[in-house]
């Protein structure tokens, strides 16, 4: 009996084994084990270089098993460019994920799967938001108005280094605010404070161990575990959004929107009766979609803007020239002026490709079976392109590997725009905000380096560079020391 026992068990594992086993017709990869598959074969709270030895051992493109999903990794721009841009529509599709599951019920603009629903939501919020001014000028003096509030705060902190990050953050998070909510916030107000903080979190812990065993491992979603608090941290969220979206509803004009708000919930009354995808918890989760994208991003890119300038001074200095010799004293700094800037936006693009805010990209997904390099990736597989790869290409960079302003100038000291600069994605699903991201992080950024000059505090260690990992890359805490270049 025993034997037949143990017979059995050695049966069963091997059945394992053999259903673990990858098919010829995907991608190559290490061999997963039965039910966690490459689970721990790597550093689940930093997996960046490890995914750089795989495609290393095993070429551009490869697969690994997260648990019962299959995972495709995209390396290097001439294969993104193809999941990207050249078959963009057959990748537009977005992965069955379990957390995001739960986070957006498949709705929305970011996690949505591909489809008419999908399109109707994109095309009315690009609609919306350039209705309310994005691209345009009253964007544009937005954001020069909530620049000055972020100098007039750094202005008062100059006596001694400060930790930059609540400024900033609150900064970028105003421009998104007016747009959804038609208000911004006081930089002391606690209560947006309280948001962003969770909203922070749960971008590294949705990128962590805990999240990804939830993913993974079905029978721990229901344990008291570190992953419940990804969903705790949201509730929260959304109830910040409920208390505006209330105020909107008792104060609603019809036909006289103020903001997105407005405009999507007129948009839900005009079509009610006729099955739409407009209804108010869709609303709930683009609120969401473009609070978070719209805040995250720009907020960390400029805070390693700040961090770079202090770690390269010879780079702020080459700024500093420029800026002088192109505006002069003149306080007022316009959007359009980047053509007149070449190397300080030479600067801001470098910052974007060095940082690799968003390192992985937002996974996509095939929305039929598609042909890659000779394999065969099925329908609805998630794929990863990592930009990271992407950024740092040699066959496409000058300088792929350091910090260095001349990846986007000629010869002629001119601005130049390689192909392979993606911290936006590309093809149908390129970052809806990308716009609005680049206007701020200009008019952002040339505003503080216009003001002060910026210096590393502490002689007795060097910065930090080492990025705080999870779905965006943050830097480590820091703090800044500011001295007035000119005074208004």
């Amino acid at each position: 009996m025993e034997v037949f026992s143990a017979f059995l068990l050695l049966s069963f594992v091997l059945y394992l084994f053999w259903k673990t086993g990858r098919s010829k017709q995907l991608p190559p990869g290490p061999r997963p084990l039965p039910l966690i598959g490459n689970l721990l074969q790597f550093n689940l709270h930093n997996p960046l270089k490890d995914f750089d030895k795989l495609a290393q051992k095993y070429g551009p493109l490869f697969s690994l098993q997260m648990g019962g999903t299959r995972f495709v990794f995209v390396h290097g721009f001439s294969l993104a460019k193809e999941v990207l841009v050249t078959k963009g529509t057959e990748f537009a599709g977005r992965p069955l994920n379990p957390t995001i599951e739960v986070l957006t019920k498949r709705k929305g603009v970011i996690s949505a799967p591909y489809g008419q629903a999908w399109k109707e939501q994109r095309r009315f919020s690009l609609t919306v938001l350039r209705n309310f001014g994005l691209g345009k000028k009253s964007v544009e003096e937005k954001i020069l108005d909530e620049a000055s509030y972020l100098m007039q705060n750094f202005e008062e902190r100059m006596q001694e280094p400060f930790d930059p990050f609540c400024f900033v953050d609150n900064a970028v998070t105003n421009i998104i605010s007016v747009l959804l909510f038609g208000k911004r916030f006081v930089h002391e107000d606690n209560s947006l404070r309280n948001i962003l903080d969770v909203v922070h979190e749960n971008m590294k812990l949705a990128a962590g161990f805990w999240a990804k065993l939830y993913d993974a491992v079905p029978l721990v979603r229901g344990l008291p575990l570190p992953h419940q608090k990804i969903f705790n941290n949201m509730k929260k969220v959304f109830a910040f959004f409920s208390e505006e979206l209330e105020e909107h509803r008792a104060t609603l004009v019809p036909g006289e929107p103020r903001d997105y708000v407005d405009a999507y919930l007129e948009e839900i009354q005009k079509s009610e009766d006729k099955g739409s995808s407009f209804e108010e918890e869709g609303l709930m989760i683009i609120i969401a979609d473009l609070f978070v994208g719209g805040a995250e991003t720009t907020s960390s890119t400029l805070l390693w803007a700040l961090l770079y300038m202090m770690v390269f001074p010879d780079i702020q200095e080459k700024c500093h020239e420029e800026l002088d010799a192109v505006l002069g004293s003149n306080p007022c700094i316009k959007y359009e002026d980047r053509d007149r800037l070449p190397y300080t936006n030479a600067v801001i693009h470098e910052v974007q490709r060095f940082a690799n805010v968003v390192p992985l990209g937002v996974p996509h997904a095939p929305i039929k079976d598609v042909q890659l390099l000779g394999y065969t990736i099925p329908k609805d597989t998630t794929v990863v392109t990592n930009l990271i790869s992407v950024h740092r290409d040699e066959s496409q960079w000058k300088y792929p590997l350091e910090f260095n302003p001349s990846n986007f100038l000629n010869e002629k000291g001119e601005f130049v725009k390689p192909e392979a600069f993606l911290p936006f994605s590309a093809g149908p699903r390129v970052c809806l905000g990308m716009n609005l991201a680049r206007m701020e992080l200009f008019l952002f950024f040339t505003s503080i380096l216009r003001k002060f000059q910026v210096a590393w505090p502490d002689e007795s260690k060097a910065p930090d560079l080492t990025p705080q990992f999870g779905i965006t890359q943050s830097p480590a805490p820091f703090k800044v020391a500011l001295k007035c270049r000119w005074q208004t």
